[in-house]
């Protein structure tokens, strides 16, 4: 019996019935209009300032929401008694300051158990003084810190020019939505109206009012740290000498930048911490609630509220795209036509979702470059992104050569294409978001303390724009197909394995990169495609799975730690193995047979972990889809690479 003969008579029990379950529990997943969208959590941060937001803007009590909301941030408390960053990481201390002043907002009393226990765990950590330069802003709105300890980001930062070494354009686009707006709220000092008078003094080691030292990231380098924190010290002494008409029309620049891109009930940037500050902005600046802009920043938020019958939170944005467009890539792996049905239904509602006729952020540095991507969001047209692109583009491409109607999305994926490689970065890379975001000095200015100001390339997005490429016929002799594969090369660690920017970590960057070599033509013997197949061989846990955690991005990391296995993580790896051409290696095998093992009578697969990356040590991402699609395409990929007898993977992802 030869490898492939064993491993199908191996897999055979249960496979076919496997694959089946879990694509009819994602096919009853799908909304009537034929998109995919499942719930994003993130951790206790985004309801709690919920929460807080209401209070801010003395909105009236919402007694039921409220107590859902507290119930869930209860049951995440950890047993160490904060808030983690991600499920079983340790107390993060900005999280736990907001997590405890929301619960107490919401009516929950000092002296109660988990309170206290809260309490004694913050201060063990230093107390609520050493929160992050996001959570100091806020508690300044609230008048429970003095504005001396928050960074000076003056307002007038949006009359300079693109040539100075800061400016809105050279920062991330979820930094550049989120500063806009407080820009005007720290030049306009509000104190939230706060109708309960909740303060927590009892949190901090020192009296709030005399804490005035900025907190460090642990990223921030010399001499750049100092030279940033010297002229913060600088801009304290002369902001107030600032000419007031200057200031006067820089904040209503402000104001311009947040009309011009509020995006309407879906948000300034689609993500909650913008259209929060939005919110705050209008209110600031006089509006009230019935004031149009207002109103609809407002109702924004409301939209990602997840609300069941005893719990209830907020989500940090929505992800529709992104979860239709991978659904229908695990869904075309299985063949079947219902499969394709819904893929045709799905990959329809995406067409007209397409960005051709919006020159957003991206265009201040690549202006010639025509609009043509996807945004991760149902609408965000000045910040569509290179990875759901990509996606989006090679599912359309997938389904056009599977059916009669192939010439749908011709102009769809070739609009598509032109813009993805338009904002190829220099390097050969692709960020996110922006081309040549990759002004790493930035990143020590006091207001980052957090170490997510910019958007530079990163290996999985790379590869997920070199798999498109390549699954439309560009050779890796191409100039920019070159140019991307030396940037692939130079970023795979010593170890094998390539850094998981959006993914929980490196399992899901060496996943994404194999992909792409695989599509780009390298095969098993390329020595880069090699060592990642090893390094993922090696890192399997006993049980057959795979895992990883997000201490994993922590910046004195040594190498792989084991985690407990994970649905999403185990499909991962056992899909970057086939594209490394090991299909019939055991460890395969053990993948599958973990997957199968554990998945549900409902067809999917249980996954409390958070293996989605947001910004790397700062805040991370629970995609409740995860484990309903990627298993799915893992299992139904193998069972049609071994029944071919085929080492080869057919595409792109």
């Amino acid at each position: 019996m030869d490898d492939a003969s064993a491993l199908t008579h191996i897999a055979a029990p249960g496979l076919d019935a496997a694959i089946d379950r879990a694509a009819a529990a994602l096919l009853k997943r799908q909304r009537p209009d034929g998109h995919w969208v499942f719930e994003l959590e993130a951790d206790a941060t985004i309801p709690a300032e919920y929460v807080l937001l209401r209070a801010y803007l003395g909105e009236p009590d919402a007694p039921e929401l409220e107590a859902k909301i507290g119930r869930y941030l209860r049951r995440i408390q950890a047993d160490h008694g904060g808030w983690p960053l991600f499920h079983g990481g340790a107390l993060d201390v900005s999280c736990t300051v907001k997590a405890y002043f929301a619960l107490k907002m919401i009516g929950d009393a000092p002296d109660a158990p988990h309170m206290v226990r809260a309490r004694e765990a913050l201060l063990a950590h230093g107390g609520a003084g050493a929160c992050n330069v996001f959570t100091r802003l806020l508690l300044a709105l609230f008048g429970i810190l003095d504005w001396r300890a928050t960074p000076e980001i003056p307002v007038e930062i949006m009359h300079l020019p693109r040539w100075f070494p800061i400016h809105l354009s050279k920062i991330s686009y979820w930094a550049r939505t989120v500063i806009v707006p407080l820009l005007v709220l720290r030049a306009l000092r509000p104190r939230a109206r706060n109708p309960r008078g909740v303060t927590i003094d009892e949190l901090f080691l020192q009296p709030p009012a005399t804490l005035t030292d900025l907190p460090r990231g642990a990223h921030q380098k010399e001499p750049w740290a100092s030279l940033f924190f010297a002229l913060d010290k600088v801009l304290r002494v002369v902001r107030p000498h600032f000419p007031k008409a200057s200031h006067a029309s820089a904040i209503a620049k402000a104001r311009a930048f947040v009309d011009e891109r509020l995006n309407g009930v879906d948000g300034l940037g689609a993500i909650f911490p913008a259209m929060a500050n939005a919110v705050m902005m209008y209110d600031a600046l006089g509006f009230g609630p019935d004031y149009p802009q207002r109103a609809i920043a407002r109702a924004s938020v409301e939209k990602l509220l997840v609300v069941k019958d005893e719990e209830a939170y907020c989500q940090p944005c929505l992800s529709p795209v992104w979860d239709t467009a991978l659904a229908a890539h695990a869904l075309l792996e299985t063949g079947s036509e219902p499969a394709r049905a819904a893929v045709d239904q799905g990959l329809a509602w995406l067409k007209p979702l397409q960005v051709l006729d919006v020159k957003g952020d991206w265009a201040e540095w690549r202006p010639d470059v025509r609009p043509g991507g996807w945004a991760f969001q149902y609408r965000n047209d000045h910040y569509p992104d290179l990875d759901d692109t990509a996606v989006v583009a090679m599912a359309m491409d997938r389904a056009r050569r599977e059916t009669p109607e192939s010439e749908r999305f011709e102009t769809a994926i070739d609009r598509g294409v032109e813009w993805v490689v338009g904002l190829q970065s220099q390097n050969g890379g692709w960020g996110a978001f922006d081309a040549d975001n990759t002004y790493h000095y930035l990143n020590n200015i006091p207001f980052a303390d957090h170490g997510a100001l910019l958007d530079p390339p990163t290996a999985d997005v790379s590869a997920r724009c070199v798999s498109l490429l390549a699954q439309l016929g560009e050779t890796a002799q191409s100039p920019r197909m070159k140019a991307a594969l030396d940037y692939l090369r130079a970023e795979q660690e010593r170890d094998g394995s390539w850094f998981g920017r959006w993914g929980v970590n490196y399992v899901y960057g060496t996943w994404s990169v194999l992909c792409a070599l695989n599509m780009a033509g390298l095969g098993p013997d390329d020595p880069m495609v090699a060592r990642a197949a090893d390094w993922l061989i090696a890192i399997q846990n006993p049980d057959g799975g795979w895992g990883e955690d997000c201490d994993s991005y922590r910046l004195d990391y040594k190498g792989y730690e084991p985690a407990p296995s994970a649905a999403s993580q185990t499909a991962w790896a056992v899909l970057g193995l086939m594209a490394a051409g090991r299909v019939d290696d055991p460890a395969v095998a053990r993948g599958v047979a973990w997957l199968q093992a554990r998945q549900g009578e409902d067809g999917e697969w249980d996954e409390p972990g958070y293996t989605g990356g947001g910004f790397p040590r700062v805040f991370y991402l629970r995609y409740h889809g995860y484990s309903k699609f990627f298993p799915l395409w893992a299992l139904a990929r193998y069972r049609n690479l071994v029944r071919t007898n085929s080492r080869s993977v057919a595409w792109g992802m």
